[in-house]
């Protein structure tokens, strides 16, 4: 066919398609097709562009960034933030059937014996509120924390329930909660990443699923940063290799996937572009921004850090200079929290080890962000996967005693970016099983937290396979009580 001809024919179907949509039903779907609120976030835009033009918050937001304290494992709320007389009253004897009727457990058997706390609790604050001897810093800020006592999960092994934790769904594949942070709201800095991820510790292995994109163009994923060593996996430059050449091996680089792209228009070369510029960029933001031996001696006091090593101290203080300089949201994961009792983990010499890591480090966090004027616009958040159970697991020796996995009823608390202080919000059970009173489930949690940052959590949203998915699935309640 003559290509004149098959140009006009093209042209005077367009027209004919546009003139057929200026009334009826044609009309209708010319304006859902232009109507964007009708939509999940578009997944055509550029990824490129998306990381440059992020959603922005739907309402006033009451903070702009996030630290995530991710203690991997599953602390036991019973020993540390959730004070059970009942329980303790009651210790060696058998839990009611009545609680473990129609409950799945783990490891243990439902006959397993109460297990009171070995530790003391006192009051704190002007709240009041009861805390363990194993968190004698924690105990100096009590006014300035809301711990919230009715939190629940749905998973009751690690991996699903730290996907869960951290996703929405207990099967990996789902955008985190920090990349969906990293699509809605972006980066305030264009040299460092909107979302990175701090590890330390050992214990049960955690995957990128965690803090993976999913399913959202991979240049929301989170970047993990390590604080001994080179910061950055691949990121310098290859021996040979200097600042000038690199930029044109970039260059043409670009060039080339820019005419790739030009064919396929998959939105994945784009994000290969914009994340070979990003680590262009942080060659030199990354570096600096981790020495922390640029902090004063006080500072280090304050953390208990020493610069060059790898610790939970270190990773709180790169906390603060990462939101500092505009990094939206930061994670860190401290591991080795799962204390089932022997010699792999126990509530004795183990959960007291944890916690000499992490008081006193995540403490002068909250402490450092509220000197500088930066805890009322950055949320600190701090929790597990889940909980531990009420009843023994192992033996009543000081290096084999522990409890097991238990999602039911456990606490998380947080600080800053809009929530208020000195409260404790829900309840578990006399025995510290059930979540009872002002419960919050995961996805009451995230609702709350996209709250805090302008986000209706119902609005942000992906399409994929034909579905809206959005971080909180098909439910979630912001918890209106803890909102400052």
């Amino acid at each position: 066919m003559n290509p004149d001809r098959l140009d006009q024919i093209r042209a005077t179907t367009r027209r004919r398609f546009l003139q057929q949509c200026t009334t009826g039903m044609g009309a209708m779907a010319l304006a859902s097709l232009l109507n964007e609120r009708l939509f999940a976030a578009d997944a055509s835009v550029p990824t490129a562009a998306r990381a440059k033009l992020p959603l922005g918050p739907h309402f006033a937001p009451k903070a702009k960034n996030i630290i995530y304290l991710f203690m991997s494992g599953g602390p036991s709320h019973l020993d540390l933030l959730d004070y059970k007389p009942e329980l303790n009253k009651r210790d060696g004897q058998r839990v009611p059937e009545s609680l473990v009727k129609n409950v799945r457990l783990a490891q243990i058997g439902k006959e397993a014996a109460l297990l009171g706390s070995r530790y003391k609790f006192a009051q704190y604050g002007q709240s009041g509120v009861w805390l363990s001897e194993l968190l004698p810093h924690l105990q100096t800020i009590t006014d300035d924390v809301c711990f919230l006592q009715g939190v629940h999960s749905e998973a009751f092994n690690h991996d699903p329930a730290t996907i869960f934790m951290n996703t929405g769904a207990q099967l990996a594949g789902r955008p985190s909660m920090g990349s969906w942070f990293s699509y809605g709201l972006g980066s305030e800095n264009k040299d460092l990443p909107a979302f990175v991820v701090l590890m330390t510790g050992v214990g049960q292995p955690l995957t990128n699923s965690a803090w993976g994109s999913g399913f959202l163009p991979t240049v929301h994923q989170g970047v993990q940063l390590r604080s001994q060593g080179d910061p950055v996996l691949f990121v310098n430059n290859p021996p040979g290799m200097g600042a000038q050449r690199r930029r044109e091996s970039l260059d043409v680089l670009r060039d080339l996937n820019q005419m790739r792209y030009d064919v396929l228009h998959d939105p994945e070369i784009e994000t290969r572009i914009a994340a070979y510029e990003l680590a262009y960029r942080m060659q030199t933001s990354v570096p600096d921004v981790m020495d922390i031996a640029k902090e004063p001696p006080t500072m280090h006091d304050l953390y208990g850090t020493t610069p060059g090593r790898a610790s939970f101290a270190n990773n709180c203080l790169l906390a603060r200079r990462l939101v500092e300089r505009g990094v939206r949201f930061v994670q860190l994961y401290h591991r080795g929290w799962d204390h089932h009792g022997g010699p792999d983990g126990n509530l004795v010499f183990d959960l007291k080890k944890r916690c000499a890591e992490t008081d006193q480090a995540a403490v002068a966090l909250i402490k450092d962000l509220k000197q500088r004027g930066l805890l009322d616009s950055t949320l600190v958040l701090w929790g597990g996967e889940f909980g531990r159970t009420p009843m023994m697991q192992g033996a009543l020796k000081p290096d084999q005693i522990g409890r097991d996995h238990h999602p039911h009823g456990y606490t998380v608390w947080m600080a800053g970016g809009g929530v208020k202080g000195g409260l404790v919000h829900g309840a578990t059970d006399e025995f510290g099983f059930y979540a009872v009173n002002d419960k919050v489930h995961v996805h009451d949690l995230h609702a709350t937290i996209l709250y805090l940052f302008g986000i209706e959590h119902t609005r942000l949203t992906y399409r994929f396979q034909g579905r809206d998915f959005r971080l909180t699935d098909v439910s979630g309640e912001v918890v209106k009580a803890i909102v400052a």
